[in-house]
């Protein structure tokens, strides 16, 4: 069974450059998948900041959307894998079904990631690094797609963090390790 790393943090936090640093103490075959589109100067100028980051040796995948479909043949040229980042993947999948109602968005993005995270649970003595933002910090935005993305975006948080072997947060250019501090509670019994 694979091990699964979720880092995560606000933005400008270091949670990728730790995610980078965590991928690169792993033994084998690198790979690193993509998920940003360069749709304006800005985002370019950041997604070619983070490639002069990485080693020439890592395989890099572009997969901005349909990630479940792509890993068997991405995992089948890696040993230890790094996808950056969630939270693009979750934008490019809401804004591709904006004319969908929202509760099929959330159901669609639950599976689709569900079976993601199995698959990558399932491919073996592999070390999966996953990247997100902690999005849900701030005010409550004003409008209703940034409010959906904010909460997709955080039940998919949630199912990551859940199935991680290891969550990492980032705040300031300093990471610590949670899941093991986690608090864990006992079931709340059922008195009707």
């Amino acid at each position: 069974m694979a091990h699964l790393v979720l880092a995560t943090g606000g933005s400008r936090s270091g949670k990728s450059e730790f995610a980078e640093r965590y991928l690169a103490a792993c033994p084998g075959r690198h790979a690193y998948i993509a998920t940003a589109r360069a749709l304006d100067a800005e985002m370019k100028a950041r997604i070619d900041r983070h490639q002069a980051r990485r080693p020439a040796a890592w395989q890099t995948f572009e997969v901005p959307s349909g990630l479940l479909g792509q890993l068997d043949h991405i995992l089948a040229h890696a040993d230890a894998l790094l996808i950056d980042c969630l939270t693009l993947y979750v934008s490019n999948f809401l804004l591709q079904r904006t004319a969908q109602p929202f509760a099929e968005s959330i159901a669609e993005a639950e599976h689709e990631w569900a079976l993601v995270l199995r698959t990558l649970r399932q491919s073996g003595e592999k070390t999966i690094v996953i990247v997100t933002d902690e999005v849900g910090s701030g005010i409550v935005p004003m409008e209703p797609l940034s409010r959906q993305y904010r909460d997709l975006l955080g039940l998919l948080n949630q199912q990551t963090a859940a199935a991680a072997d290891e969550v990492y947060v980032s705040i300031c250019g300093i990471t610590t390790e949670i899941k093991a501090k986690s608090v864990h509670l006992p079931p709340v019994e059922d008195h009707s």
